[in-house]
């Protein structure tokens, strides 16, 4: 059994569970019902990485904070309990009750999975949460980790991470073919198919693979989360927009078993504190990356727009990849089929309704 967690609840994140706690404090008759929970929560990330890792410290704090104690989540960094790329496998076969992950190093075995965590020229953040919890995300997920005794909770969403760094300038399509890249999901894919050999590491051991000459470059997350990676100090060429995940989302995995024996309260706990997850993750990894964009450049980074011809390649890539999953896989058709209509019928809403990004 896991001990308690012992960090205790902070002034500023007591205050953020208000709002919370106005929808979610239990009941006398309700808390009667619930059972006390020790789970230990490992991650695919270290927490100590902004808006991408300490999203799920943060869910773990309010969630003892509006169970009144009685639901207590023990996180644990990568390596601790499982390798960090092993949540899924760790919760599906009941290892671990839960875990934290990103959505998409399953995609081996779940091959929809991606489309959940990061599309290639697909939903931004915004987008991604209207089509999850009105365009029928949420009920298809739940449809797609059925067969594996997985409930995924959407439980944190980013803004677009960096195309890339790069030890060397990229300034053709011809230097893409055999190099040597990290890019993870349905990106990793379309690197592939563009020409580039494409390994999947975990963060932990990226700065040492570019460091050595192990990786041409990589990609990995937001400017805050590369910065405390330290890329900056060994690759100088820094790519954006980050086409390959416009938007990147994050899961609490629970193993259904564990699941179905919560009351119907305490699951209304999980999906409320998770969702308020989602927004604390998001304007934080929206808020803060101006400065560290001025850090890098200060540190002798050259940041780089990626030339027209190449994002287009790109894009003519990922409707290659798409086009060849969906015909791999029912459901992952199934679920890429509901985001393109969802897109289809919100076009004009974006094309109309926001100021054009250059507009000054």
């Amino acid at each position: 059994m896991f001990d308690l967690l012992r960090k205790a609840v902070g002034t500023t994140a007591a205050v953020a569970a208000v709002g919370l706690m106005c929808l979610t404090v239990p009941t006398d008759s309700a808390q009667g019902a619930d059972k006390r929970i020790r789970w230990g929560v490992p991650m695919a990330f270290p927490s100590r990485l902004t808006a991408l890792g300490d999203t799920m410290p943060w869910v773990a704090e309010q969630m003892k904070v509006v169970s009144d104690g009685l639901i207590n989540l023990e996180v644990f960094e990568p390596g601790k309990l499982i390798p960090g790329l092993g949540v899924f496998d760790a919760v599906s076969e009941g290892k671990v009750e839960a875990g934290y992950s990103w959505m998409g190093y399953e995609q081996g075995k779940v091959p929809a999975s991606p489309l959940f965590g990061a599309v290639p020229f697909g939903f931004e953040p915004a987008q991604y949460i209207a089509w999850f919890y009105y365009g029928g995300g949420k009920e298809l997920i739940k449809e797609v980790f059925e067969p594996h005794n997985v409930v995924p909770i959407f439980c944190g969403t980013i803004s677009p991470e960096a195309a890339g760094w790069f030890r060397f300038e990229i300034t053709s399509l011809d230097q893409i073919k055999g190099l040597k890249f990290r890019a993870a999901g349905l990106g990793g894919k379309v690197w592939q198919k563009v020409g580039a050999s494409v390994t999947v590491l975990p963060g932990g051991e990226l700065f040492q693979a570019l460091e050595k000459g192990v990786l041409d470059g990589t990609e990995f997350s937001l400017p805050t989360v590369d910065e405390q990676l330290g890329f900056y100090k060994v690759a100088k060429f820094y790519y954006l927009p980050g086409w390959h995940q416009p938007s990147t989302s994050q899961y609490l995995y629970i193993n259904k078993a564990k699941w179905d024996s919560l009351s119907p309260h305490q699951q209304s706990l999980f999906e409320n504190v998770c969702t308020a997850g989602v927004t604390m993750a998001m304007a934080k990894s929206e808020a803060l990356q101006g400065p560290v964009l001025k850090k890098f450049e200060d540190e002798g980074v050259k940041l780089v727009k990626l030339p027209t011809d190449i994002l287009k390649a790109f894009e003519t890539a990922t409707k290659e990849v798409m086009n060849e999953e969906a015909s791999k896989d029912a459901l992952f058709k199934k679920v890429y089929d509901s985001q393109r209509a969802f897109a289809a019928k919100n076009q004009k809403w974006e094309e109309y309704g926001y100021l054009p990004r250059d507009w000054k």
